[in-house]
């Protein structure tokens, strides 16, 4: 590397001295050129005609593999490998074993170095490391050495060999392909001196007026008819059109001399620089509907009609944007709409609820999107796995196709069986709850067959809302979701806010660590008016019906009882008052917080079920934020610690006769689901798009043998159980 020899000779040299060391008759290296292709550019072993002529795409052989993923590879019998590719031009057929390691600069693939042997051979660890560190070496020689053009070293994503694949948050499922259309309405303002400043109020007026109608033909629209949490936003994003604070400063500009347009950019920048520097969410995501009334108002002064309405949009569009106000989406045809995509953005948004109403499916928080997807590009969006695929190959989107006609095949087989039972093979029923936090959500109830809900988030709607809600506003709620599960249970969760959480109209205090500061049970024991509100609201709802009321982070024994005596109040206050009771009711803890695991019996004594939040409890179990991507892969749920845990959990649950579920991500996914089914829970809930694989994973499993399995593993030292469950799963015919 520090010799005068070009970089090609360097190459040449570099594999015959890695293949003696190594003691292998192949050494390679494969370089990254444009168009995400490997090109062999040096090889010791190989056929030497083959250099510069043989190249594979990313994903093609197990060099493309090795790049496509990133990672080592170690193989003793190569050509079994599934993704073994013969190229007969190389004169590789004599090697068995394979082993190779990406080249890597700044976290992206340039090339890929490997070595081969003719017989078997077992690479070790530190043979890895080895020739991962030459790798690192010769990283810098392939970027900086003039072997290809500096034009091909540079990043590129997406070409009509592999897609580029984001990762974001899932706001809304499903599964769409379509055109991108980059959202992105701006005005040109020409001039910014008024002659005239009482005409310019006089525009101004008029252009808001104009502006006011638009929305209300908007918000009328047929998609949008019916009531729910959308019709919420949509009457706070009229409020915020409405805002006389907002029109005088524009005003207040205009008399200084502008011209309305000039005035309204004005406001619009000075908001956005202050809104800009807020982290709290919920008032960051407001600063889109403000940005989006400033861009309504400057396109009706200038050119009378609305950007995106004026578009011609693809037949399947998928809108791509930073943020956007909820109005800004109804502009697009509603018709054509596919899917929305958000760099920013979340489940609370007002456009994200909008976007739920019209049942598209949403990602946000998708980082660089708009830097990485342009106008056109064909866009594959998969809202059930948070995924999207840009700019994907004809193999790509063949996949794809055969991917939705398996999911359809596969709802439409949910669809019939609907309304059967989640029983296993031996007889054993499971009941099957979905996760609700919205009105748009209880309808999933009916579609999934799902037995009721088994965790109604109460803090959503608080959520969405510009204005604490009254005990008036949550019973009318309440009593909503009560009337659409037609009779099948829901157990409404207390307020869970703090953290991550914050609602609009409430200080909270964030701390160093949000998950485990002022939050949930804790903020509403310490307000108790707040817990008095909602059980007051929840009781009423009720009137005369069933009411099963859950509080979360319970740490300890005495704030669940605290709890319970604010909710005895309310019920004692309705008493006097003449109201109508529960006529039945049942109240639980959630189990998140491992302390609780110690005080278990006098829980169990004093709470007519739980049920555990295994999301929280996982995070606090390795006190890992479930957050950070750095250790998102360090635990598995599926642990032999986490699934003692649970199992510890559902045998102290069953000897005191308390009924136990669990409402965590783990309940809706089959494996997962599984493994909790054979450990003893018999009621799991689950996000409603989940109901039919895990009741399809029920009814093709044997109880028996796969708890006789499960209790030779707990003990087991492993970081995981996964592999072998799945192994279980597929030697016995389940579905997961």
């Amino acid at each position: 590397m520090a010799g005068e020899a070009k970089a090609q000779s360097k190459l040449d040299q570099i594999v015959r001295v890695i293949a003696a060391d190594m003691v292998a008759e192949v050494c390679s290296i494969y370089v990254q050129r444009a168009g995400e292709v490997l090109e062999l550019f040096a090889t010791e072993g190989l056929n030497p005609e083959a250099v510069h002529r043989t190249r594979l795409r990313v994903g093609e052989g197990l060099v493309g593999e090795i790049a496509a993923h990133a990672q080592p590879l170690a193989l003793s019998d190569a050509q079994t490998h599934p993704a073994f590719v013969y190229r007969p031009e190389t004169g590789e057929d004599p090697y068995q074993s394979l082993m190779g390691v990406p080249i890597l600069r700044q976290g992206r693939i340039v090339g890929v170095l490997v070595v081969q042997n003719r017989t078997r051979r077992n690479y070790t660890e530190e043979e890895i490391e080895a020739m991962e560190t030459v790798a690192m070496v010769l990283a810098e020689l392939v970027v900086g050495g003039g072997l290809i053009g500096a034009d091909e070293t540079a990043p590129a994503d997406g070409n009509a060999i592999l897609p580029v694949r984001m990762d974001g948050v899932q706001v809304n499922g499903g599964v769409a392909l379509g055109t991108a259309v980059i959202h992105h309405l701006d005005v040109a303002i020409r001039q910014f001196v008024a002659e005239d400043p009482e005409a310019e109020l006089a525009r101004l007026d008029a252009a808001v007026g104009e502006v006011h109608q638009n929305l209300d033909r908007l918000f009328g629209s047929r998609e949008l008819a019916q009531q729910g949490e959308h019709r919420d936003v949509l009457e706070a994003y009229r409020m915020v059109a409405a805002d006389a604070g907002w029109l005088n400063r524009i005003r207040d500009a205009i008399r200084s001399g502008l011209t309305a347009e000039a005035g309204v950019q004005q406001v619009r920048e000075t908001t956005r620089l202050r809104m800009g520097q807020i982290s709290e969410p919920y008032l960051r995501e407001r600063l889109a509907d403000l940005e989006d009334l400033a861009v309504r108002v400057l396109l009706q002064l200038t050119s009378g009609q609305n950007g995106a309405t004026a578009l011609d949009l693809p037949e399947q569009t998928v809108v791509v944007c930073r943020v956007m106000g909820p109005a800004e989406l109804l502009d697009y045809d509603a018709h054509k709409l596919r899917a929305l995509v958000m760099e920013e953005g979340s489940v609370t948004a007002h456009v994200s609820i909008v976007a739920r109403a019209l049942d598209i499916p949403v990602i946000a928080q998708v980082k660089d999107v708009l830097t990485r997807i342009q106008n056109g590009d064909t866009v594959i969006v998969d809202g059930d796995n948070a995924q999207i695929f840009v700019r994907p190959s004809e193999d790509a989107l063949q996949s794809f196709q055969e991917t939705l006609l398996a999911r359809n095949a596969r709802r439409e087989a949910f669809a019939q069986v609907r309304d059967q039972p989640a029983t296993t093979r031996d007889g054993v029923s499971v009941s099957l709850n979905i996760n609700a936090g919205l009105e748009i959500d209880v309808p999933q109830l009916h579609a999934t067959g799902a037995d009721g809900i088994g965790l109604f988030r109460t803090e959503i709607p608080f959520m969405v809302r510009a204005a604490y809600p009254d005990v008036a506003a949550q019973t009318a709620l309440y009593r909503t979701i009560l009337d659409q599960a037609e009779g099948k249970p829901v157990v409404f969760r207390t307020l869970d806010v703090g953290g991550d959480k914050t609602l609009p109209y409430f200080a909270s205090e964030t701390g160093e660590n949000p998950a485990l500061g002022w939050r949930a049970v804790r903020i509403t024991l310490d307000r108790p008016a707040m817990l008095r509100q909602q059980v007051r609201a929840l009781v009423r709802a009720a009137s005369g019906r069933a009411l099963a009321v859950m509080f979360p982070m319970i740490a300890e024994v005495a704030e669940f009882e605290r709890a319970r005596r604010i909710l005895d109040m309310e019920l004692a206050r309705e008493k006097a008052a003449g109201g109508k009771l529960p006529r039945q009711l049942r109240i639980g803890a959630m189990v998140e917080v491992p302390s609780l695991l110690w005080q278990l019996p006098a829980l169990l004594e004093r709470a007519d079920f739980i049920s555990v939040g295994s999301n929280d409890l996982i995070q606090f179990l390795f006190a890992a934020d479930r957050g950070d991507p750095r250790l998102s892969d360090r635990f598995d749920s599926l642990s032999p610690v986490v699934l003692a845990v649970l199992r510890d959990l559902v045998h102290a649950a069953n000897r005191a006769e308390v009924p136990i579920s669990l409402c965590g991500e783990m309940a809706g996914r089959p494996l997962e689901a599984m493994a909790l089914v054979g450990l003893g829970y018999r009621a799991l809930s689950m996000t409603a798009s989940n109901v039919g694989p895990v009741k399809d994973m029920v009814c093709a499993l044997r109880l028996r043998p796969l708890a006789d399995y499960l209790g030779t593993l707990l003990n087991a030292p492993d970081h995981s159980l996964r592999d072998k469950l799945r192994a279980f799963a597929r030697d016995h015919h389940i579905p997961v």
